[in-house]
């Protein structure tokens, strides 16, 4: 394996502006890892000639003394982001052949910050899915394997292929998107850092739509000051977007003093779920004594309403999905059904639709379409918007009372087995997101640390939560974490 390709974001940065190394350098170590990686199947299209391009103008920029942080530094983009004359088809079959004929605006200000495209990379089927195995590309792999065990882990869900390129160091970073979870969880189970911003820090124009209200693009890096790096670079004001905040972008890198000091720091009684795993529980009262270590208070707080976020997440998301993907029809853009002889506007709908979806995609958009419906939509979706109101007050009310940021886990286990959570159960794999949708629907900014290995060699994650648009003091208190932890556990490479 290059040492380039096992560069941090920051160290990558330093060496192209001390010109020890190009960006060409970079990408083509970049390049040969993912050519080498087809096993992890976490790169879905290669982008080689636009990233020597890119590549060569990075190299410009820095040489004319023109570098912004992310300049000349090669990246993934999640296939959820729409990138302009590149297959972006959400890992959907009724997306397929579809090139867009514009750029986010998220990938649009990483290009011209001077970042490189590698390549697309997997994801759950319009980001439904919490392990990556509903994919027209088939599952993303893990590149953590349990100790002497062969077995095929999924690298968490939607943004699994973020997750396992970046763990594999195919690239220095990645965008992910989250929805109910979907940055932090994947994050979580490949021992990477992933964070998801306040709902509105970063533009959605341009990224295909799963549930409106909830989908948050974020940064998943090696370390927390990676993440604050390439935030800066994602996020701003669009107004092409209405959801988008007009606020100014702070300099997070320069937040991260280190120093949390006097700090109140929550522990939520309630995400102490019946059954919690033993070493999940050690490991979050492992961070809290990391975080009084550093100076911070400790604090008990209630956040009462949180049994009832993960289902009222999953009446909202069906809800917004099934609204979101009626686009996809088969008359505009995408996989069109042959049809038989007779066949008119209503059987190609339905046949396009049947064949174009993947069995989540469909089974979310029948629920959506039922807690819609005229007969249901008071008993169910309206019911659901109260309890978010409530949960949104939960955090408001602890911020309010002074607490600075709230810890808990990011998942309820380490990584499990591809299969292992069988499609005959779907609750079953939707109890992955209960310590993190809360986040979505209350709109805070959330993230990811590793912070430990479980006793099958597996990495394990810590969750921090923070105040609505204060991502510059949650990424200091993820440094804190971070360093005290000293997680620097690397998958042996298998692939």
């Amino acid at each position: 394996m290059s040492e380039l390709s096992k560069l941090t974001l920051a160290d990558a940065r330093d060496r192209l502006r001390a010109k020890d190394v190009t960006s060409a350098e970079l990408t083509e170590a970049c390049l040969t890892e993912i050519s080498g990686a087809g096993a992890l199947n976490a790169v879905v299209h290669t982008t080689a000639e636009i990233a020597r391009a890119q590549a060569a103008a990075a190299d410009a920029r820095l040489a004319a003394g023109d570098a912004p942080a992310m300049c000349g530094i090669p990246i993934g983009i999640k296939d959820l982001f729409c990138t302009k004359g590149v297959a972006s088809q959400a890992a959907s079959a009724i997306l397929d052949g579809f090139k867009p004929e514009y750029e986010s605006t998220v990938t649009s200000q990483l290009w011209s910050a001077g970042a490189v495209m590698l390549g697309k990379l997997n994801m759950d089927e319009f980001a439904m899915g919490s392990s990556n195995e509903h994919s027209v590309y088939g599952a993303a792999i893990n590149p953590w394997r349990r100790d002497g065990d062969e077995t095929r882990l999924t690298p968490g869900g939607s943004s699994g292929g973020s997750a396992s390129a970046v763990a594999a160091d195919l690239c220095l970073a990645a965008t992910g998107t989250d929805t109910g979870g979907s940055i932090r969880q994947p994050a979580a189970f490949t021992g990477i850092t992933g964070l998801k911003p306040t709902y509105g820090r970063c533009s959605r124009w341009g990224i295909i739509a799963y549930a409106s209200s909830l989908d948050q693009a974020g940064p998943m890096t090696k370390t927390v000051r990676d993440a604050a790096i390439m935030l800066g670079a994602m996020a701003g004001h669009d107004p092409k977007d209405s959801t988008s905040a007009d606020l100014a972008v702070p300099d997070f890198e320069a937040a991260l003093t280190g120093d949390i000091r006097g700090q109140k720091i929550g522990i939520p009684r309630e995400y102490r779920v019946e059954g919690l795993n033993p070493e999940i529980d050690k490991l979050w009262a492992d961070g809290a004594e990391m975080l009084r270590d550093a100076g911070a208070e400790i604090v008990d707080i209630s956040l009462p309403h949180t049994k009832y976020a993960l289902p009222a997440y999953y009446v909202i998301a069906p809800a917004e999905a099934s609204s979101n993907l009626a686009r996809y029809d088969g008359v505009r853009f995408g996989h069109r059904a042959k049809l038989a002889h007779g066949d008119g506007i209503t059987e190609m709908y339905e046949k396009t639709r049947a064949e174009g979806f993947g069995s989540e995609v469909q089974r979310r958009i029948m629920v959506g379409t039922y807690v819609l419906s005229a007969g249901f939509y008071d008993a169910y979706y309206n019911r659901a918007r109260k309890v978010r109101t409530l949960i949104k007050r939960d955090f408001e009310t602890v911020f309010a009372d002074g607490i600075d940021a709230i810890l808990a886990p990011a998942t309820p286990s380490a990584a499990f087995g591809l299969g292992e959570m069988s499609d005959s159960d779907p609750v079953q794999m939707y109890l992955n997101d209960v310590f993190t949708v809360t986040l979505n629907l209350a709109g805070l900014p959330g993230i990811s640390v590793p912070t430990g290995i479980d006793s099958t060699g597996l990495p394990l994650g810590l969750q921090l939560i923070g105040q609505p648009w204060q991502e510059g003091a949650l990424l200091n208190q993820a440094l804190v974490l971070e360093q005290a932890a000293g997680f620097s556990g690397k998958p042996a490479r298998w692939w």
